[in-house]
């Protein structure tokens, strides 16, 4: 099996998560000009998209993390992801469904802070108040969710504990985490002892420590970072109105297929 990921890609990172968990041999490939939306060859035929992650199964080719995950679950379906109960499942995927759309869009809009610049001074002090706000909101969610269980997933860790992980893990990288006797900080600490969360997580910090010239590389042109759905909605509702138009203007924003 090849994976097409890129080690700070939430959505890639659930995959890797799942496939690890499941004793799943694969190669990794980080498609060239993936950054910029240019990414062609064997990739892009696997995901008109030119979205990470895409998973290349002998001659199956399939796009969309969710997508994978059901994937994977149903040609791999021991050890099993998803609870059995219907009510479990749907509380996993729902769970799944918040953290893809509303969480990863307060972690991307802060990287495109962080690390792409796109605002500075005041303006970007605004919006990382306004994304801190946000994430505390859904953290009270996840830890009403949690229930004082040790897993999301229910029983054992699973499709909802890896379907968190990333984004959870990405606000503490942003300094957004929850106090170190809080539910949230304690399941993190259990999910960062078992090895596929491990190796996971120190992939996405050595990627990470490496987008220092992140903002030079959009100002150049060289990457244009794709500006969708809820990312998209994100910028408009939380003060980055501006940010979108001068990125138009620019050409350093793009959309997804079909053009």
């Amino acid at each position: 099996m090849l994976l097409y990921e890129h080690p700070l890609s939430s959505y890639a990172q659930k995959v890797k998560i799942a496939m690890r968990e499941k004793g799943v041999a694969f190669e990794v490939e980080t498609p060239a000009g993936l950054g910029a939306g240019t990414a062609g060859g064997p990739f892009a035929a696997s995901s008109p998209r030119n979205e990470v992650p895409a998973l290349v199964d002998g001659e199956a080719r399939i796009f969309d993390s969710t997508i994978i995950l059901e994937y994977l679950e149903d040609r791999f379906p021991t050890p099993p992801l998803l609870p059995r109960d219907p009510l479990a499942r749907a509380e996993a995927r729902m769970i799944e469904d918040v953290c893809d759309t509303l969480y990863e869009a307060i972690n991307w809009g802060l990287g495109e802070i962080a690390w792409f610049k796109r605002a500075e001074g005041a303006k970007a002090e605004e919006m990382r108040a306004t994304a801190a706000r946000q994430t505390a909101e859904l953290q009270a969610w996840l830890t009403d969710k949690l229930n004082g269980r040790d897993w999301f997933n229910g029983e054992s860790f699973g499709w909802a504990d890896l379907s968190v992980a990333p984004y959870l893990n990405r606000s503490f990288h942003y300094g957004l985490g929850t106090p170190e006797s809080s539910q949230l900080a304690r399941w993190r600490e259990r999910i960062r002892q078992r090895p596929s969360v491990a190796t996971t997580f120190k992939e996405f910090e050595a990627a990470a420590a490496g987008m220092s010239g992140a903002a030079e590389r959009v100002a150049s042109g060289q990457i244009r970072r794709e500006y969708r759905d809820h990312r998209l909605e994100w910028m408009m509702k939380s003060g980055g109105v501006q940010i979108v138009l001068d990125g138009l203007a620019r050409n350093t924003i793009r959309f997804t297929w079909p053009l």
